[in-house]
């Protein structure tokens, strides 16, 4: 999965087995608001975040953050 880490502004490959998947729960005035997302850590110790859909969160095969 690619990743951009802001220190080396640049994109970052990231093994998917590195990956963790992460649901982002926010209670709005109409409901629950879910975003999905993946976290990782680069090489140099920057942890990365990305937002993907639900479509994509389904697909991969990291496994899933507590």
């Amino acid at each position: 999965m690619e990743f951009y880490n802001v220190k080396k502004r640049a994109s970052v490959k990231v093994a998917d087995k590195d990956c963790t998947k992460v649901e982002f729960k926010k209670e709005t005035s109409k409901g629950v608001q879910v975003r999905y997302g993946v976290k990782a850590v680069d090489t140099d110790g920057t942890k990365l975040t990305k937002f993907v859909s639900k479509a994509t969160y389904d697909k991969l095969k990291c496994p899933v953050a507590k």
